[in-house]
């Protein structure tokens, strides 16, 4: 084989060979899953039985083909020059270089097809080789400049422009030209920013404003933008056969009326029947159909005659008007006058019938705003281009420039024609004669009438062809479900969508009135072009990394002013119609919320997201945040510390705690869990389970994210988690918690160790925490709860404890309790004033509860502990004897001081018998005050320092004997709650 000199400079330059299918780096490729950073080599390839669920590199064979017929007996298996077997120069990287595996068109002039935007779980295919034949790619003029000269210059330019010139005078028609022609101009300039920030591919403004805006607004507007084109080309078939009717009048088959103009009697106009225009419109929109069912490629064949006689009638009406006199070519024309510029300089608006003929009891009325919408869709069509942007040579250079050249020019071309049919005839001859161009062109009128019907039906087919590509593009994104009768494969003609896009012109070709028919389809491109200048604002003004148009010439007060245009113009035109358009994007963006499937292509409102993000998370500053704007940021520990069923996250229960945890469901809980193994080792099953715990937080609608956390061991990971989750002062602020109610019934020796390690780390951290017992009976949200929410209020904790308690309140199954505060007072204490104390803060508070003192002592004097209680005091009791027994057997027999758990351990008996006694006065004072309770909350009482965890557990299990459902609280170093307002 040959190889390709990347210098071009004989010998002396690098040189690299086309890719083959036995190349070692293809093999390692298409055997190595796409999540993984790395694959092992293998010296066996996996072509004939690939691994499940990994994606395909196909590569093209024919290059090798022919690289083996021209080397003869070289076989694939043989070690080759350059080859597979060869060592690489960058063999550190594990792969053959990008030249060699893609095959890079600069590097080794050959062109590699590669995916742009793959969907997750798509087969990607890399062709290398020699490509296929490419369709013949269109430069600015034919693909771009003229298709929107022919969208643009249209039949409302031919039969209704002169006609509004009459009705809205020679002033207003130039506002008219200005604003229409401002808004067309703009949305072009920030067409052009997004155009050139990227390839481009089917869909035109869809996929434009779907991959800046969302998949849901560029489905909604997308769609709006598919009917607005549906309905344009009813508008272009009625305008031809309209046409038709005025050049034959003898075609039409019902019979004309005679219209009068302010009361006068006229000589009769010549109007065509709404009827005829319907019968011929139905039969022209089947015409169409059949020849679009035929194929594109007639239709870009002769796609450039239909320019010649739109440019030929246009240089024939200029003529025209030049050699006009009075009365010449017909009575109402003057010649170019100044006196005839006066006369129409101001509007005229008047009542007309429905074919726009002035009649005194004419039933339709005329003013400037609904002048914008009948004149409208002729500044239209700007989109032209970007709808061909699969077929132009360079996307970022053709769309720019024939765009906005079109667009300068065809608004040129109004603002010279306003003045010059202002100039050349009466207002009564604007007004009456429809056809006035045919009437005034010279030196051949008919074929002016000859030029509008092929301009016009040309514009149909446009539309009829456009039309169905653009609903095949939605659905072939695969975002709505509904419309996946219209996807089609790449290359294959949309039948689905053009017989509906036929069917729906048919529909609007019934209607036949044309006046009626424009405010629709303005209403639908307004849509389009506020949903492109709002995509280019919002780029503009986020100013992403990737933000790098090509088209300099842009701004986001530009794109700003174009949107707003957009609207103006829309509610000018008939607000009834946008309220319309709005309610129908409005629905289909929801319907697409809910029915559609997710996609993230990267929007702006992501990266609007993020920037807000941090811009918030920058205010925030890194000061604590005032108690009043204090919002908990629960850190939920779901590793479990027993077994879960296989592919169960965590407890259930706890995503309905989480939420019981928050004001109306506003806030963010992180859900951590930590993966005990190597890193490396356990990274993609740290993925797989952080995806499982994404799905478990989305099923319990919670709001927050999911962590998982690869670790030696428990201790290692949480002591990690508590101090780096969190940025700011967003990091979490509550550590929860299940309690380990099950460590003595399975023998799980571990357990103590780890449980007081994590809550000496929270109080080192500054952490609040929240330990939940009896989370397999907490209630969600349909189970009603009865009775009381106890708090035995025993240290002070900022007032997290009471705050708790108010935000279990608004939950729909705590609503129906009453809050009871139990204050735990020394014996010495004054129980009456403490008492009036706490009614006092609870009411600047704004909390309602009622409040009880229970000093110490009180159990003492009233009588011995629950039975129950004393029974689990002599067995706590017995444990702890037996385990300090084992210590100091175990201190005696290794000639070393007290150890437990690993590190040295000063017991004091008579301590721990003082604690173990005052956890069982406060659980017989639970158990009397607060049998009955639908959720108990208590303080937490810290672990001592130096004693064994297991008699800490012993504690802990003394406290909350007997009692099913209890939080154990403990606040950190600031307060949660405030007196003021």
């Amino acid at each position: 084989m040959e190889d390709v000199d990347l210098d071009g400079g004989g010998g002396s330059g690098r040189k690299y060979r086309p890719v083959l299918d036995s190349d070692r780096a293809v093999l390692e490729m298409s055997s190595m899953d796409p999540g993984s950073s790395s694959a092992a080599s293998s010296s066996q390839p996996f072509r004939d039985q690939p691994p499940p669920n990994l994606r395909k590199i196909n590569v093209g064979n024919g290059a090798t083909e022919a690289s083996n017929a021209k080397e003869g007996n070289n076989s694939p298996s043989q070690p080759q020059p350059n080859g597979s077997h060869q060592e690489s120069k960058l063999e550190l990287f594990g792969f053959d270089s990008l030249v060699n595996i893609l095959g890079l068109k600069s590097m080794t002039s050959e062109q590699a097809v590669q995916p742009s935007s793959p969907r997750e779980g798509e087969d990607i295919s890399i062709t290398v080789g020699e490509p296929k034949p490419a369709a013949p790619k269109l430069g600015t003029m034919m693909g771009v400049f003229i298709p929107c000269i022919q969208s643009i210059l249209g039949i409302i330019y031919y039969i209704r422009f002169s006609w509004i010139v009459g009705m809205a005078g020679i002033g207003e028609s130039f506002l008219l030209v200005a604003l229409c022609g401002l808004c067309t101009f703009l949305t072009s300039i920030s067409l052009s920013a997004i155009a050139t920030n990227g390839a481009m591919k089917g869909g035109g403004p869809y996929y434009l404003i779907g991959r800046a805006l969302g998949p849901e607004v560029g489905v909604s507007i997308g769609i709006c933008f598919f009917l607005g084109n549906a309905v344009a080309g009813a508008l272009y078939v009625l305008g031809a056969v309209e046409t038709f009717l005025k050049a034959v009048p003898k075609a039409g088959i019902f019979r004309e009326t005679v219209s009068h103009v302010n009361g006068t009697a006229v000589t009769p106009i010549e109007a065509p029947s709404s009827h005829d225009l319907q019968i011929y419109g139905i039969v022209v929109t089947i015409l169409l159909c059949f020849i679009v069912f035929g194929g594109v490629k007639m239709i870009n064949r002769v796609a450039p005659a239909f320019l010649v006689p739109v440019l030929f009638s246009v240089i024939c009406i200029f003529l025209g008007m030049f050699v006009a006199k009075k009365d010449k070519p017909s009575e109402g024309f003057t010649g170019l006058s100044w006196e005839t510029i006066k006369d129409n300089w101001s509007s005229d608006y008047q009542k007309t019938n429905d074919a726009g003929i002035p009649e005194t009891d004419g039933h339709v009325s005329w003013n400037f705003n609904s002048l914008v919408g009948l004149f409208f869709p002729a500044v239209t069509g700007i989109m032209a281009g970007s709808n061909r942007s699969a077929s132009l040579k360079d996307t970022q250079q053709s769309i720019p420039i024939g765009t906005l050249s079109a667009t300068l020019i065809t608004t040129s071309l109004y603002f010279i024609s306003v003045l010059f049919f202002g100039a050349v005839a009466t207002r009564e001859k604007l007004l009456t004669d429809r056809l006035l161009t045919a009437t005034v062109a010279w030196p051949f009128p008919s074929l002016i009438k000859i030029g509008i019907i092929l301009s016009t039906l040309g514009a149909a087919l446009q539309s009829l062809t456009g039309a169905p590509r653009l609903l095949a593009a939605i659905a072939n994104d695969d975002i709505l479900p509904i419309l996946r009768y219209f996807k089609v494969a790449d290359g294959s003609e949309p039948y689905a969508a053009t017989l509906f896009t036929a069917i729906l012109c048919g529909v609007c070709v019934i209607i036949g009135n044309l006046d009626l028919i424009t405010p629709t389809i303005t209403m639908f491109f307004l849509l389009c072009y506020t949903g492109v200048n709002l995509s280019c604002f919002l780029l503009d003004l986020l100013d992403a990394p990737s933000w790098r148009p090509r088209w300099k010439f842009h701004h986001w007060f530009l794109s700003l002013v174009g949107a707003l245009l957009c609207i103006v113009i829309m509610f000018l035109i008939s607000w009834p119609f946008t309220v319309v358009a709005l309610a129908l994007a409005s629905l289909i963006y929801k319907y697409v919320g809910l029915k559609g499937k997710a996609g993230d292509w990267g929007d702006g409102f992501k990266s609007a997201y993020f920037q807000l993000a941090l811009r918030s998370l920058r205010s925030l500053g890194e000061n604590q945040v005032h108690p009043k704007n204090w919002y908990p940021i629960p850190l939920v520990f779901c590793r479990p510390w027993g077994q879960l069923p296989e592919n169960v996250p965590c407890h259930p229960k706890l995503a309905d705690f989480a939420n019981c945890m928050k004001k109306k469901g506003r806030g963010m809980s992180i859900f951590v869990s930590i993966l005990d193994g190597d890193y490396h080792e356990c990274a993609e099953d740290a993925k797989t389970a952080c995806k499982q715990l994404s799905t478990y937080i989305n099923y319990k609608n919670c709001e927050g994210v999911a962590e998982i956390v690869v670790a030696p061991n428990m201790s290692e990971g949480f002591r990690g988690i508590v101090q780096t989750m969190g940025l700011g002062n967003l990091k979490p602020n509550i550590v929860v918690m299940r309690y380990p109610e099950i460590w003595r019934r399975e023998n799980l020796t571990e357990i103590p160790k780890t449980f007081v390690g994590i809550i000496n780390d929270c109080i080192v951290a500054n952490k609040a925490v929240v330990i939940v017992k009896g989370l397999d009976e907490w209630p969600n949200e349909y189970q009603k709860q009865y009775g009381t929410i106890d708090l035995y209020w025993i240290v002070r904790d900022g007032g997290l404890m009471l705050l708790l308690s108010q935000l279990l309140l608004t939950k729909d199954s705590f609503e129906s309790c009453k809050i009871q505060v139990f204050c735990i007072a020394e014996e010495d204490a004054d129980a009456e004033v403490l008492k009036a104390d706490v009614r006092k803060f609870l009411y600047d508070l704004r909390m309602q509860a009622e409040v009880f003192v229970i000093p110490i002592s009180s159990q003492e004097n009233g009588g011995s502990p629950q039975d129950e209680s004393q029974d689990a005091f002599k067995g706590a009791q017995q444990r702890i004897d037996d385990y300090l027994n084992k210590m100091k057997a175990a201190a005696k027999k290794d000639g070393t001081p007290l150890m437990a758990d690993g590190k040295r351990a000063v017991v004091n008996e008579q301590q721990v018998e003082k604690f173990l006694f005052t956890t069982l006065k406060l659980n017989s004072i639970m158990l009397r005050y607060s049998r009955m309770a639908a959720v108990v909350l208590v303080s937490l009482p810290p672990p001592p320092l130096n004693h064994p965890a297991y008699f800490y557990m012993e504690y802990m299990d003394m406290l909350l004997e007997n009692i099913p459902r209890i939080l154990i609280v403990r606040g950190y170093r600031r307060d949660v709650v405030t007196l003021f307002t």
